[in-house]
């Protein structure tokens, strides 16, 4: 075992303990015998004996402000993804439709990922009962634990104010308060990949096998939040364990393998159940092609994102390539227009430190805990930021809040071993070129919306750059001095961000693709600083589901030119093939925003925004839906999940979220009509199938019902009353 210390000196800083070697973890002293313990209050408040008196209450109270923060105004985005919404109360109603994933307490489909996600939102409903803080708070708290998981990994082999830096630089990531504070599976992903980091640190202080299968289960659990996505971060975790654990190499590889074990029974025990569950007497699983989780954890929620080859996607498979309807690929896409915004505001400040880290480190022995931190953070960054640069699938921009945790640890970690070796010249400068870097970044990120606080790009650009100039020679001046200028470069470094997140935070956001920042701060296309790319035929995903917002109306009929079946834009209000507008779908009641009376799904809107219900149109619904199974039947998840959410009763979504899955059969459709399980069929403004063939399912189901049942108009809507054949 190597006898260097572990962290840099900080004799005099005030920030944390002293320095313990590699190979011993960083625990509290156990009182001596007969030594009386304190209450627990004052413990919780006061801390480690060894830290500052404010390092506990300040960590306490960026816990609190964090919770406040993310709670202010909570209810704004009503049932944000009506989608997962509706799973929701299908899971607060029915305990299978809970264990499956289901849309609707009849299960007749699932989701189109794995249920773990939704079990947290699904018992706070049960308890609570269907609102929007029932839903969302739970996602709220897996915020505030990722910035307690990222405090105190860094706390532990750096400083408490270390710790802090981490902690506040994740909280005010824009994408992080968006999706903290909404109901899609990033939170609980991003929650569980930060537990797996700090896991392995734990690991490699002392090599103990339980903090690695700890790791392996949270890695394990997070697949079934996301599937193949939590296994983005394994190849840096488990290379950086194997080489720089204090054991034996034997050791090594078997607790590795016992973590894969691990692993596997924590993420495969619901695979196993679910594939050895009878077909028949379970839903359909959302999302695949042939009714089987592995052919779609392997396909369109696997390679199928990489490729860009995604059978039953919005769209269509169709491979990959450098430029898609997903938006420009490379190695700057985290950079560009379409995702700058969202998260990569202290990105290049990030990878100077990653590689200073790694540079301060350098000559401690292969145990070292501070390097092995940079290197499990710093990898599962770099990994996962090449796997987003490059895959041609769906990729939307706020799959980066999984980047938000990596970045916030970089941070932490290289400005505190950084600040603690600024009397080295090289240190001192790599700091001041880290805030550089930082608030030139976020001056580029700020022009890009340049009708947006003007005033305050100039502000972060010159206070960054006097801070830079102070902290090149903060060895060399008071200590005071030195801190005034490491307090201003933090400030102004993330100025921007912050700003960008209170905008966040004061306006709801709806529907499936959900975007950070002021309006207009995430074009869809473009490739790179000012560079502006027609996705989506020109439109702005990126926009969509943000309330109270400009948008446009575009017809969803023949004419249209994007790549989604009728040309729409997702995120503008769109109009089915009767010219009524659909907007977007809002809050708890089931009613939407502020589009009209759409009653009916349609088009691209209602693939991706659902549909307004109409308080004549849930007053039909709800008449007699007890005698039934599904009160209707929608073709697309988003429509039915408006109506479920509105009436209450279950509304079986046909071929699942893209209106693309061959679930039902137009046979099994016959069949549940025969048996009278289903009163109404939701006529869809498209006139078939989401996915836009006429051939599919869908199509086939709609136009079997238009030939054969009564018609019922309502508003702008239109039913088919299921247990009434058309006259003539």
């Amino acid at each position: 075992m190597t006898t260097q210390t572990d962290r840099p000196t900080q004799q005099g800083s005030g920030w944390g303990p002293a320095p313990v070697p590699p190979e011993a973890p960083v625990v509290p002293p156990a009182p001596e015998s007969g030594e009386p313990q304190q209450p627990f209050v004052r413990r919780l408040w006061r801390g480690r004996p060894e830290d500052p008196r404010w390092a506990r209450p300040a960590f306490l109270g960026l816990l609190a402000a964090t919770l406040l923060l993310y709670l202010y105004d909570l209810s704004s985005s009503g049932y944000a993804n009506s989608f997962y919404s509706a799973a929701v109360q299908a899971g607060s109603q029915s305990w299978k439709a809970f264990f499956f994933g289901s849309l609707d307490a009849g299960n007749a489909i699932t989701v189109d990922k794995p249920p773990a996600s939704l079990w947290p939102m699904e018992l706070s409903v049960r308890v609570f009962g269907l609102n929007s803080w029932a839903i969302l708070a739970p996602e709220v708290l897996m915020g505030v634990g990722s910035v307690a998981v990222v405090h105190a990994s860094v706390r532990r082999r750096f400083s408490p104010a270390a710790g802090l830096i981490a902690g506040t630089v994740l909280a005010l990531t824009p994408v992080a308060a968006l999706m903290f504070r909404f109901n899609n599976p990033d939170a609980m992903l991003a929650l569980l990949m930060a537990l797996a980091c700090y896991f392995v640190v734990r690991a490699l202080e002392d090599g103990r096998t339980k903090w690695l299968l700890w790791a392996g289960a949270a890695i394990g659990f997070a697949f079934l939040a996301k599937t193949l996505q939590a296994f983005l971060i394994l190849p840096p975790l488990a290379i950086v364990y194997a080489v720089c654990a204090p054991v034996s190499v034997k050791k090594r590889l078997g607790q590795l393998a016992a973590a894969t074990l691990a692993l596997v029974v924590s993420g495969g025990w619901w695979v196993a159940i679910v594939e050895l569950w009878p077909a028949s007497s379970r839903p359909y699983i959302g999302g695949s092609q042939n009714n089987s989780f592995l052919e779609l954890t392997f396909g369109y929620n696997g390679f199928g994102r990489l490729s860009g080859d995604e059978t039953g996607s919005v769209g269509g498979g169709g491979g990959g390539g450098g430029t898609g309807q997903w938006g420009e690929t490379g190695w700057d896409r985290m950079f560009n227009s379409e995702i700058g915004g969202q998260i990569s505001w202290l990105l290049p400040a990030a990878l100077i430190l990653l590689v200073a880290g790694l540079v301060a480190t350098r000559k401690l022995g292969r145990t070292s805990v501070g390097r092995g931190s940079f290197l499990v953070w710093g990898g599962s960054l770099l990994m996962t930021m090449v796997v987003f640069s490059y895959m041609a699938g769906i990729f939307h921009q706020y799959y980066t809040v999984a980047l938000a945790p990596y970045i916030a640890a970089v941070i932490g970690m290289g400005a505190g071993i950084l600040w603690e070796k600024r009397t080295e010249l090289w240190a001192s400068i790599t700091l001041a070129a880290s805030v550089v870097a930082a608030v030139s970044w976020s001056y580029v990120l700020l022009n890009r919306t340049s009708d947006y606080l003007p005033w305050l790009k100039y502000l972060v650009l010159i206070g960054g750059l006097v801070a830079a100039l102070g902290l090149i020679f903060a060895g060399r001046v008071s200590r005071q001095l030195a801190l005034a200028a490491a307090s201003l470069g933090l400030v102004a470094s993330l100025a921007g961000p912050t700003a960008y997140t209170i905008s966040t935070l004061q306006e709801g956001h709806t529907g499936s693709i959900v975007t950070a920042g002021p309006a207009g701060a995430s074009m869809m296309g473009g490739g790179g600083p000012g560079g502006g790319r027609g996705g989506f035929g020109g439109g702005m995903p990126g926009q969509n589901g943000r309330q109270n917002q400009q948008g446009q109306n575009q017809q969803n009929g023949n004419g249209g030119t994007g790549g989604f079946p009728g040309g729409g834009m997702p995120g503008q209000n769109q109009q089915n093939g009767n010219g009524t507008t659909q907007g977007q779908q809002g809050g708890p009641g089931g009613q939407t925003g502020d589009g009209g009376g759409m009653g009916g799904g349609g088009g691209v809107g209602g693939l991706l925004n659902g549909a307004s219900v109409t308080s004549e149109a849930k007053k039909l619904l709800e008449a007699d839906s007890s005698k039934y199974t599904w009160a209707a039947a929608a073709i697309g998840a988003q429509n039915a999940a408006s109506y479920q959410l509105s009436t209450g009763d279950p509304v079986m979504a046909i071929g699942g979220f893209n209106g693309t899955d061959p679930s039902p059969t137009l046979a099994q459709f016959k069949e549940y009509v025969a048996d009278g399980k289903i009163h109404y069929f939701i006529a869809s403004g498209s006139g078939g199938g989401m996915g836009g063939s006429s051939s599919g399912t869908s199509s086939q189901i709609t136009s079997w019902v238009e030939a054969n049942f009564k018609k019922i108009t309502v508003g702008s809507a239109t039913f088919y009353d299921l247990t009434q054949k058309a006259s003539g």
